[in-house]
């Protein structure tokens, strides 16, 4: 006997085929050669089988490449573009994906709220949207993202006579020339 959960694929905290999309994030010919960390025979591989698998769910699929327009990078590599017949590239002059209207708006429309995310180099092409994406929910959520000099600024801000401010001016000496 089988037992059998029901659940709605839309809202499922797993993936579906109902709420997730596939997002691809500049696989393209010099970025991958600059690629070093895995060979591309493997590179090529897993990223053709996570875009064949997207294709088999019938995922909303956004591709997209960086600097393609403005002459500096190759569009999508040919093995990509072959296995997504009919998915069309949205070229980005942003580093940041999520800051360009395009891409943005291509993912909205996908209706999709579960992203499965694909970026050629981690730092770079995957970590920008979602870091994004996320730093504005936390702050609709009430956070208000500072620096550890606001944070001792707002803390000492009512009266600093109240305060060893000796204390505060070695702590400025001795981190501010460091603070990033």
């Amino acid at each position: 006997m089988t037992t059998q959960i029901a659940r709605d694929p839309k809202t499922d905290h797993l993936l579906t085929p109902e709420n997730s999309a596939l997002i691809l994030i500049d696989f393209q010919p010099g970025l991958i050669d600059g690629t070093r960390s895995v060979s591309r025979e493997i590179l090529v591989n897993n990223v053709l089988a996570l875009a064949k698998t997207g294709s088999l769910f019938k995922l909303p699929i956004v591709l997209t490449t960086v600097a393609v327009s403005a002459g500096y990078q190759e569009d999508t590599i040919a093995e990509l573009k072959s296995a997504l017949p009919g998915v069309s590239t949205v070229d980005r002059s942003r580093v940041n994906a999520w800051e360009e209207p395009a891409f943005r708006e291509a993912v909205i429309a996908t209706g999709r709220r579960k992203l499965i995310m694909a970026g050629l180099w981690t730092e770079v092409c995957l970590v920008f949207p979602p870091w994004t994406c996320s730093t504005k929910r936390i702050i609709q959520a009430g956070a208000i993202p500072v620096t550890w000099e606001a944070v001792m600024a707002e803390l000492a801000r009512l009266n600093m006579a109240d305060y060893d401010m000796s204390g505060f001016m070695e702590l400025m000496n001795v981190h501010l020339p460091r603070s990033v």
